[in-house]
């Protein structure tokens, strides 16, 4: 699974002027389930995100996960992180799970952050959503579950 992940000072998401999901001071996750992916993908992602310390502490520095601030997650599926680009204009989807088995490993990963203890709120799956957000840093983090690169083991300034 994929995830793009912003520490937020708020954010929500709208389908047809609806709100289906608002947070305060937290975590919105873009989430895409990869083909192939299965529920381990889920469990170590939720894990991962739940324990990731990236909130102020009282010496400002980023050493608190959303767990140790009270926060909340704004899940919101996005199979568009899935994007292949690296031939032609037009990004292919292929990589991305199938949309049954992408929707059920959606829910899935929101009820693993809930049993992190962490309250969630949900876009709504394969919707045109409306999401706003006011970017806490910024602090925007990209994670995979499978490490096909980014989040790798590397240079850490």
């Amino acid at each position: 699974m994929r995830a793009l992940i912003q520490r937020v000072a708020h954010a929500r998401v709208e389908v047809a002027g609806r709100v289906t999901g608002q947070i305060g001071p937290g975590l919105l996750v873009l989430i895409c389930a990869m083909a192939g992916d299965t529920e381990a993908e889920a469990d170590k992602l939720a894990t991962r995100i739940a324990k990731l310390r990236i909130f102020k502490d009282a010496d400002g520095k980023m050493n608190l996960s959303l767990r140790d601030t009270g926060g909340a997650a704004l899940v919101v599926s996005q199979f568009t992180l899935a994007a292949d680009t690296s031939r032609g204009n037009r990004p292919g989807f292929s990589t991305a799970a199938v949309p049954d088995e992408g929707e059920r490993l959606y829910r899935y990963f929101s009820d693993r952050l809930r049993a992190e203890g962490l309250t969630v709120e949900n876009g709504e799956f394969g919707a045109d959503m409306a999401v706003s957000l006011l970017n806490d840093g910024p602090v925007t983090i990209w994670m995979d579950s499978a490490d096909r690169g980014a989040g790798a083991k590397g240079h850490n300034p």
